[in-house]
């Protein structure tokens, strides 16, 4: 058995990649794998290596010569460890019938490779091993325990096709996952993050604004839509310096007209996107919305309702112990919006449901008193404006002409915030909805937030380092898949039984290793791989595993 060069012609580029011959104990003859992929022959040329092919072939006779002096093959740098956990959602992709779709871009395109055989590596070596497209390339797709074919140049190329057409993939992925599982479009969750760019200068897409992580590199905005059952049915990208606030009619707005989403829908959203044009919008769609509402920017009238202790109704646990106490109330309330270019007051019927939770007053009351604290301090010392921060609105600034400005504690704001603290206004067109049901819906939101935590960590969505548009609207688009899939495994499969973070642990370390004609399971025994075992009957957590058995997991239909 020997090593030997690779060369594949397609589109008038020259691939080169050092392959292996060996003997194949399945086909009982010689077979042949990948040992390590190249790139094009043009692109080794301008990364400064004249004649690649006799490069390339000095290498391939060196290994042929270590291996025939050595009598045993040496160790290479490819890894024998094959990542085989993300078994489940190849079997969601393969269930969701996503290939029959993909292969339609073929009749309209002239692809060298296979665009869906592209897409599901990306997904799946983002799942188990999420690193730079590069390192994705070299280190991890050649350890997938299935191979595929095709270079970095075409990977990029791929990646910025998926990009450009982003939206279509997400309209294929929501439509096959409402045939097969069924979506519950009664209730949606929306809300928007951002991704910073390690970058200094902004362009066209990444742009600085306000970042959730308090970065001041350029970002761009990315606006998530969950179902009511937190499975994702609509991503929308947008400038970092653009506001949330439109993105919420546009997702919704799009995603019923291409999914013929009938029938009413209640968006639920945090604070930041309640603002007048969206609550119209909802209702001019004959949809309804749930939304927050910051107590202390209520008219003085609405504040002294939420202060009077009459006609709450209160909320404890078994050992008696308060959780929080409500009221609610149904009027007519005011609202400005702009229409053809003039602005007009509407008035909305609505149901506002006002909570106070002790818990989160004296965490609010303690956050305060240590801004307090340091605004007293920066008062004395005398601080620039532009140092204080977030204790700044504690602070007090009196500019008298021809005098030095004098500097006091704002005693008005700090009574008012500490007066407030551990209420929240929950304000919903649904105005026979019970105040409970109201609580426990707004309370679902924080599933949407997960949503974001399995991109930023899980799946390393951020920092981003590529630089076209396409390209990183195609990376947050593998990245929305991999949510997807992850999520109709935990919720549809495998009914919520166990958290994300087990689910991913799994994904990431099932592994093999290959020894002569068997494999041996290197995961750490959990509960969980145990019950997974139980429920598919399938062999994960045997140390030693035939290919036939390994086939049986990767060929496995949920």
């Amino acid at each position: 058995m020997a090593y030997y060069l690779k060369k594949t012609k397609m589109k008038g580029r020259t691939y080169l990649s050092i392959d292996e011959s060996f003997y194949s104990h399945q086909k009982k003859g010689t077979a042949h794998r990948v040992y390590k992929s190249l790139s094009s022959v043009e692109t080794l040329k301008k990364n400064g290596i004249e004649d690649p092919i006799a490069f390339y072939q000095a290498e391939v006779d060196r290994l042929n010569a270590e291996r025939k002096e050595a009598g045993v093959p040496k160790i290479s740098e490819v890894s024998p460890s094959l990542y085989v956990g993300y078994f489940p959602l190849k079997s969601i992709m393969e269930k969701l019938k996503i290939k029959h779709y993909v292969d339609y871009f073929k009749l309209t395109t002239d692809f060298g490779y296979d665009l869906y055989e592209l897409l599901a590596a990306l997904v799946y070596s983002r799942s188990v091993n999420p690193c730079s497209k590069l390192r994705t390339f070299h280190e991890v797709i050649p350890n997938l325990y299935e191979k595929y074919d095709f270079s970095y140049d075409q990977l990029l190329d791929g990646l910025s096709f998926l990009g450009n057409n982003y939206e279509k993939f997400i309209e294929i992925f929501t439509v096959q996952t409402n045939n097969v599982y069924k979506l519950d479009n009664s209730k949606t969750y929306f809300d928007c993050t951002n991704f910073y760019f390690e970058i200094d200068r902004e362009d066209v897409f990444r742009l600085k604004g306000p970042s959730k992580e308090n970065q001041k590199t350029p970002i761009v905005g990315l606006g998530l839509l969950l179902d009511a059952n937190q499975i994702p049915i609509g991503m929308k990208m947008y400038p970092g310096n653009e506001s949330e606030k439109p993105v919420l009619r546009d997702v919704i707005d799009n995603l019923k007209k291409q999914n013929n989403v009938e029938g009413r829908t209640i968006h639920v959203a945090d604070k930041g996107l309640n603002c007048a044009e969206n609550i119209v919008f909802s209702r001019k769609n004959g949809d309804g919305y749930l939304f927050s509402k910051s107590v202390k920017s209520l008219p003085e009238t609405e504040k002294v309702w939420v202060l009077l202790n009459e006609g709450f109704k209160e909320v404890r646990d078994n050992s008696g112990k308060l959780l929080y106490k409500y009221k609610s109330c149904v009027d007519e309330f005011p609202y400005t919006v702009t229409i053809d270019g003039s602005k007009k007051t509407v008035k909305l019927t609505e149901k506002r449901l006002l909570t106070y939770n002790p818990d989160l007053a004296a965490k609010k009351r303690y956050e305060i008193n240590r801004l307090v604290e340091k605004a007293r301090a920066m008062t004395l010392s005398r601080a620039k404006k532009s140092e204080m921060g977030e204790a700044g609105k504690y602070i007090s600034f009196t500019d008298k002409k021809g005098e030095k400005a004098s500097v006091s504690m704002n005693e008005e704001a700090i009574e008012r915030d500490l007066k407030f603290a551990g209420y929240n206004l929950l304000v919903t067109s649904e105005i026979s909805m019970d105040d409970r049901d109201i609580y426990d819906v707004y309370h679902n939101l924080w599933r949407i937030e997960e949503s974001f935590k399995i991109m930023k960590s899980d799946l390393d969505a951020r920092p981003v380092f590529l630089q076209k548009e396409s390209t990183i609207k195609g990376h947050f688009l593998i990245c929305y898949i991999a949510v997807l899939l992850e999520r109709l495994l935990q919720f549809k499969v495998l009914k919520n039984q166990y958290s994300t973070n087990e689910i991913f642990s799994f994904i990431k370390k099932f592994k093999v290793l290959k020894a002569d004609n068997k494999y041996i399971n290197t995961t750490v025994y959990t509960p969980f791989i145990n019950e997974l075992a139980q429920v598919t009957k399938l062999p994960l957590t045997n140390y030693f595993l035939s290919e036939t058995q390994l086939k049986s997991i990767l060929k496995y239909k949920i």
